[in-house]
């Protein structure tokens, strides 16, 4: 399935939570913390009010509560505003 994000919305895959600590410790999903950043697989058009900034492929950063997760194809993915987005990885 493909999705396209409409008006200042932008598609993004979170990345892969770390699994273990720099001791060696290894983390069970339970305790792992949401990740709160990933990388832009779609963007809306935007608005006439906000233009779209960010494009597929930008790594960002996000709020830890941002967005809506949906199940496409068995991936998780998040659906947020633009402006959920706090920052550009470069």
């Amino acid at each position: 399935m493909t999705l396209k994000p409409l008006a200042d919305r932008v598609i993004i895959k979170p990345s892969a939570a770390e699994e273990v600590t720099a001791s060696g410790i290894i983390i069970p999903d339970s305790a792992k913390e949401k990740p709160l950043r990933g990388t832009v697989l779609a963007v809306g058009n935007g608005t006439k009010d906000e233009e779209m900034v960010l494009k597929a492929g930008d790594n960002v950063l996000y709020g830890k509560y941002a967005g809506t997760e949906i199940d496409i194809d068995g991936e998780k993915v998040l659906v947020m505003r633009q402006n959920e987005v706090l920052a550009v990885i470069e």
